[in-house]
């Protein structure tokens, strides 16, 4: 995995972003993590996650 800086925050981050979206609605808790723990084993430290992604419940699986 490659990073970079986030801005000028002094902040790395890896250059690939694992968006959150579908976790809770095609993807159930389970298949999530599997998702996540693979994205982490890969070097990944960068993920995409907002309220509104299925109501919320993106945001509680990654937690």
């Amino acid at each position: 995995m490659q990073y970079r800086f986030l801005g000028s925050t002094g902040m790395k981050v890896s250059e690939l972003c694992l968006g959150t979206m579908t976790f809770g609605r095609e993807s159930d808790e389970q298949d999530s993590h599997s998702i996540l723990d693979r994205f982490v084993d890969a070097g990944g430290n960068f993920i995409d996650s907002a309220d509104v992604y299925t109501r919320g419940v993106s945001e509680e699986i990654i937690r």
